[in-house]
């Protein structure tokens, strides 16, 4: 469901690092997805999740930013097929470190 598949940002709560330049590149082997990211405010990041069979990912995640800071948090994401056939993630996510704020997010596949 996610092998070689590559996710852009489409929105992004405030609070979070992610933005439209960042770009994920998945891969999945059974149940185990994961991917690394990078882009915009992302030097480089990286994810691990497990999928449900409903598609939905359970991840944990971290990446060092342009500031130079090292950011860690978990995200729970639940796929939709748009009519092009593509995937988009609707995530809600915690940073696990820094202030510990969560927020919401949503990738799309391109």
């Amino acid at each position: 469901m996610y092998h070689n598949k590559t996710f852009r940002s489409v929105a992004n709560s405030d609070n979070g690092e992610v933005s439209g330049e960042t770009r994920f590149h998945y891969q999945q082997e059974g149940n185990l997805v994961w991917a690394q990211y990078s882009g915009g405010e992302i030097v480089r990041g990286q994810l691990m999740a497990t999928v449900s069979e409903a598609g939905e990912l359970d991840m944990v995640y971290h990446h060092s930013n342009r500031a130079g800071n090292l950011m860690t948090g978990r995200c729970h994401s639940v796929p939709e097929q748009l009519p092009n056939g593509k995937l988009r993630l609707h995530e809600r996510w915690q940073w696990t470190s820094g202030d510990g704020s969560a927020g919401e997010s949503i990738v799309e596949e391109i």
